[in-house]
């Protein structure tokens, strides 16, 4: 012992002694799961990321930590001990040798464990898969192309050093926000929180202002309750370049003010247009000038309307039509439209109940049926599992997110959507000018509920295509 100053240092305290062990067994620990991570391949597990990235560097840093205290809580008795080292120049030199190299090793070791940490919590599998409070946003992150392919930081982190500092540090508020059972149910959206990144640094990256964009068809089938679910198909002619122009256009700017923390309820709003010299403000029915001072003003973006891109969230009828649209749900059965919507509608306590009652239910509900049980018992399965995925996928009992949690601003049929403005009753304060309500102004109505629109023949287009 009296040879090795090293061992003399390390041995000096039970508090170096621990830290010493910490960094042992941190360092093997993480040699032994690196392969997993080799070659930069991403780590497919999110678990095994959170050891090797987190876990392991967090006792990695403590035992470096604790060293040099318990060296210092041991002074004196490490400078007895080295007293009694034959040649104490030796001895000292051997041990500044000892340091130094550890340092540029433990350098080496925390700038890679660094950058891995932070590469890896940047994840969709970190953000989503470890965090049980995001399974909502996850899965419907994970349904919806093409935005599947982009990371959750690439639209939720502001570039740069500052925007990295915040997520991170907003990262940790959540951390113990979950810890401690504190979190909001159901978890609120960037829009509701006001931690919104602006569109300009997001969206506006890949999807340019300027870029021309073409006329869309839209094709939306449909299917009603009766027994043979008779299917009609409405047609649109999407006028996106139009739409995009008189909200995002050259010199325009909107303003507004949102009663609600969805910003569901907008009561005023301001347009102003600098290549014309046009300002006005428009006011909500029933609304006092005075009284939307008080209220939150926003400038609008890509995300006021595009508010659920990588996120978003079916309800039942519609969820059910392209199902059936699909071939996901024969339409062959009697009232499956009617059953399915019912069925989906329904109350369960959680979704393991749901997976057990909404599949059952279906092949109870046609035991009234003998020859569609006979004949179609396995279209009668792929019902009952499609069903029980669509809800899986909506509703999440244990976080209170249902059917219509999470509006989405796009359209206004299944949330006010483009009515939170365009309803015909935002008037300026002297009546003379209205937003307004004109549906050809976004879209033209090629086919509404028919049968068999003539177009889709002209075009030789199925009801499924565009959908």
């Amino acid at each position: 012992m009296n040879k090795r100053p090293v061992l003399v240092l390390l041995t000096s305290s039970w508090i170096s002694m621990l830290g010493a062990a910490l960094v042992t067994l941190a360092g093997f620990s993480w040699l032994f799961v690196l392969p997993v991570n080799v070659n930069g391949k991403a780590v497919d597990n999110p678990y095994v990321g959170l050891v090797l990235f987190v876990a392991i560097p967090v006792v990695f840093f403590a035992g470096l930590v604790l060293i040099p205290i318990g060296i210092a809580l041991a002074k004196r008795k490490v400078i007895e001990n080295l007293s009694q080292v034959e040649n104490r120049r030796l001895a000292w030199r051997r041990v500044g040798i000892f340091f130094g190299v550890m340092t540029l090793a433990n350098l080496l070791i925390a700038s890679q464990v660094s950058y891995r940490a932070v590469e890896h919590m940047d994840t969709v599998q970190f953000c989503g898969t470890t965090c049980h409070v995001m399974k909502p946003e996850f899965t419907a992150h994970s349904a919806v192309p093409p935005h599947q392919a982009v990371a959750c930081a690439e639209c939720h982190i502001v570039p740069g050093a500052a925007g990295w500092l915040k997520a991170k540090m907003n990262g940790t508020n959540q951390m113990l926000a979950v810890m401690f059972n504190t979190f909001p149910r159901p978890i609120e959206s960037a829009m509701e929180n006001n931690k919104l990144v602006s569109s300009a640094d997001t969206c506006e990256q890949c999807h340019a202002r300027d870029k021309p964009t073409a006329l869309r068809l839209r094709v939306i089938p449909s299917y009603k309750d009766d027994e043979v679910n008779t299917r009609t198909t409405t047609v649109l002619l999407m006028r996106i370049a139009t739409i995009h122009a008189a909200h995002l256009g050259p010199g325009i700017r909107i303003r507004y003010a949102a009663a609600d923390k969805k910003r569901q309820a907008i009561p005023w709003v301001e347009y102003s247009n600098t290549q014309n010299s046009v300002s006005r403000s428009y006011f909500a029915g029933g609304t006092a000038t005075d009284s939307v001072r008080a209220l939150p003003t926003f400038e609008m973006q890509c995300v006021d309307c595009h508010n659920r891109a990588s996120h978003a969230f079916e309800l039942p009828d519609r969820a059910v039509n392209r199902a059936i649209a699909l071939g996901q749900i024969p339409p062959s059965l009697p009232f499956v439209k009617k059953e399915a919507i019912e069925l989906l509608n329904a109350s369960y306590s959680s979704g393991d109940e749901a997976a057990q009652k909404i599949p059952a239910a279906v092949s109870t509900f046609y035991q009234k049926y003998p020859d569609a049980t006979v004949k179609q018992e396995a279209a009668i399965q792929a019902t009952g599992r499609t069903l029980m995925a669509i809800y899986q996928r909506n509703v999440f009992p244990d976080l209170k997110v249902t059917w219509g949690t999470y509006p989405n601003n796009l359209g206004h049929t299944d949330a006010p959507g483009c009515f939170r403005c365009h309803d015909a009753s935002h008037m300026t304060p002297d009546n003379k000018a209205t937003i307004q309500q004109d549906c050809n102004a976004c879209h033209q109505a090629v086919a509404m509920d028919e049968p068999s629109p003539d177009i889709l023949k002209t075009l030789e287009l199925t009801p499924t295509q565009n959908y």
